[in-house]
């Protein structure tokens, strides 16, 4: 097992280089000139913006401009935002927190009830049950997550005075007022990473539900709530897992819309402002970040799959 972990960690270098070679190349093809965009039009004099160029290193080679930014990189160093500023790896440390507590608490709420419903649904497959589940799962996929946000902000409103704080409040700080703040959109973001959960176990488990070893454990005599929790939920979690992790990493970066209706200032909502702002240096690290969490959670991922089936480390 040892073996497998290292030779999946050491897998992961040439990734994380060839993804920052990317992210590096494919800002610099963008159109405009960050420094013009940055000093807000034309009427600059031209000296002034070969001076700041010069200042940001943007007269340099490419290959230069490169190595100089991913040594920075590598010692923690981000650069410093063209819009406020100041330091890339501040603007993007008072919200990761919010973002990945978000992320965490919808991947909770997804798997607490996709598990246990798409086991149930596969079970009692084509009766009321199974009718039932997959009316909510379906349901789910088809519902936009910032829609429900919303209604969910207006019952609430309706009925509990509440609104959405207008100030994150970290949860050491204020559990009570943390979780009130965030458990809303957690639950608006987890139905919908739930449902494509549930409907993934539910035919994962049905597959796994025809294979020989489960008629085998069956003519045995086992019973099957152990034919199903002990020797089926294991071989099809596989696949469900590939979802929850994807599911999980997207949610660092892609909950803009929802952040917007629940009013929080999230990694999401400063891609958003990046992005607008034309802020080169903000746009490169976020994107840079967003790239490391899915290769670390697919890291992850293989750790887990070799858990679940030990043929895959063996081979």
């Amino acid at each position: 097992m040892l073996r497998f972990i290292l030779h999946r960690f050491l897998l992961m270098i040439p990734t994380l280089l060839g993804v920052a070679i990317l992210v590096f190349l494919l800002l610099r093809l963008m159109p405009g000139d960050p420094v013009q965009i940055m000093l807000e039009g034309a009427n600059v004099p031209r000296h002034v913006i070969e001076a700041e160029r010069a200042r940001l290193g943007l007269d340099q080679p490419v290959y230069l401009q490169f190595f100089k930014w991913f040594w920075a990189v590598l010692q923690g160093d981000f650069g410093v935002s063209m819009w406020t500023g100041r330091s890339v790896a501040y603007e993007i440390g008072i919200r990761l927190e919010l973002s990945l507590q978000v992320a965490i608490m919808a991947t909770v709420l997804a798997v607490l009830l996709a598990l246990p419903l798409g086991t149930i649904s596969a079970i009692f497959k084509d009766t009321w049950i199974d009718q039932g589940i997959r009316m909510f799962s379906i349901a789910g996929l088809a519902v936009p997550s910032f829609w429900l946000g919303m209604i969910v902000i207006l019952l609430l409103l309706t009925f509990f005075s509440w609104i959405p704080p207008l100030t994150f409040t970290p949860f050491f700080q204020n559990p009570w007022e943390n979780l009130s703040q965030l458990i809303w959109p957690a639950m608006a973001v987890g139905y919908r990473y739930s449902a494509v959960s549930t409907r993934m176990m539910r035919s994962s488990i049905l597959e796994v539900l025809q294979e020989d070893y489960i008629r085998t454990a069956r003519a045995k005599g086992v019973v099957e709530r152990l034919v199903v929790a002990r020797h089926a939920m294991r071989n099809a979690l596989l696949p469900v897992v590939t979802v929850i992790g994807l599911e999980f990493a997207f949610l660092i970066g892609g909950l803009v819309v929802t952040e917007q209706v629940f009013n929080l200032n999230g990694i999401g909502k400063l891609f958003v402002l990046a992005v607008a702002r034309s802020d080169y240096t903000m746009i490169q690290a976020l994107v840079l970040l967003v790239s490391v969490f899915f290769v670390l959670v697919n890291f992850v991922m293989d750790l887990m799959y070799a858990f679940l089936d030990p043929r895959i480390r063996y081979r």
